[in-house]
């Protein structure tokens, strides 16, 4: 992993095999919570972790009698 120190407005630069890059921002910064922006090609897809996390979870099951 690496880790970057940046500021409010700084910016990173992720750039992909095609080429093509994305660009993560630091929005705002308050205690512990960060606010970051990403601008990516369309083909690309950004989610965040817990929506990730919500895909492997298996279906509860209704237990209706």
């Amino acid at each position: 992993m690496l880790v970057f120190t940046r500021r409010i407005g700084e910016a990173l630069f992720i750039e992909m095999p095609s080429g093509e890059q994305i660009e993560i921002t630091i929005l705002d910064a308050q205690g512990h919570r960060v606010r970051i922006g990403a601008a990516a090609p369309q083909n690309v897809t950004i989610v965040r972790e817990e929506a990730i996390q919500l895909q492997d979870e298996p279906m509860p099951q209704n237990n209706v009698a």
